[in-house]
C-alpha cells in the first residue's frame, strides 16, 4: 500500500518560480541524491526559511563535529522514533542504512535503539537523545557525566544537544503540516 501522495497538506510552492540560488540548490540535490527531499519542497513555500533551514541542516549534519555523520543520523532517527515522526524515520532511517551499510541498523533504531548492538559511546548518545526528547527537564549533571565517561568532549555534547533540538523542531513541523517523505527512500540501501 503506498503512502499518501501529498508532500504536505498545505499548498505547494511553485518550484520553477524560486530564485536562482534555490534552483541551483535543488539541482545539486537532484545530482547528489537523485531527488529533491520533500522537506525542502515543503520549506520552499517560505523561500527565506528554506535558505535558513538548509544552512542550519548542513552545518549540523555535515559540518565538522566529533560526532560522525552516521552518529548524527542515528540521533535524528532516535529523536524521530520518540516523536513518531514518519517523515524523519523514513528519510533518516535511509541515511543510517546508507552510511552504515547495514539495513538492519536503520530499522532497529527506528523501532527501538536499545536492541541495536552499539558501542557504549553510541548507546550513551542515543539514550541521552531519547531522554532529552521525552523528558528534557530531567536532564542533569549525571547525564552529561555519562557522555563524558564515554569520551564525548564538551563540544561533542553541545553538538549532540544541537542535533536533538533541531530534530525535535523539525519533527513538529513535519507533524504539523503532514509532511510525507519521498517514496524512493523506502527502497534505498536495503
Amino acid at each position: 500500500m503506498p503512502q499518501p501522495p501529498h508532500v504536505t497538506k498545505l499548498k505547494s510552492a511553485d518550484l520553477d518560480a524560486l530564485e536562482d540560488d534555490l534552483q541551483a540548490y535543488f539541482a545539486k540535490c537532484e545530482e547528489k541524491l537523485g531527488l529533491i527531499p520533500n522537506v525542502l519542497k515543503s520549506y520552499a513555500l517560505r523561500p527565506e526559511k528554506l535558505r535558513t533551514f538548509a544552512k542550519m541542516y548542513n552545518e549540523l549534519m555535515l559540518g565538522e563535529s566529533g560526532l560522525s555523520k552516521l552518529e548524527r543520523e542515528m540521533v535524528a532517527v532516535t529523536v524521530s522514533a520518540a516523536n513518531r515522526c514518519y517523515y524523519c524515520l523514513v528519510a533518516h532511517g535511509q541515511a543510517v542504512r546508507a552510511l552504515s551499510g547495514d539495513p538492519q541498523l536503520g530499522e532497529m533504531i527506528v523501532m527501538n535503539h536499545r536492541i541495536a548492538d552499539l558501542p557504549p559511546h553510541q548507546r550513551a548518545m542515543l539514550d541521552f537523545a531519547w531522554k532529552l526528547t521525552l523528558t528534557p527537564d530531567q536532564i542533569g549533571d549525571r547525564d552529561r557525566a555519562i557522555l563524558s565517561e564515554q569520551g564525548l568532549s564538551d563540544e561533542d555534547v553541545f553538538d549532540l544537544c544541537d542535533v536533538v533540538g533541531f530534530f525535535n523542531y523539525t519533527n513538529r513541523v513535519a507533524h504539523g503540516v503532514d509532511m510525507m517523505p519521498n517514496p524512493e527512500y523506502h527502497a534505498m540501501d536495503r
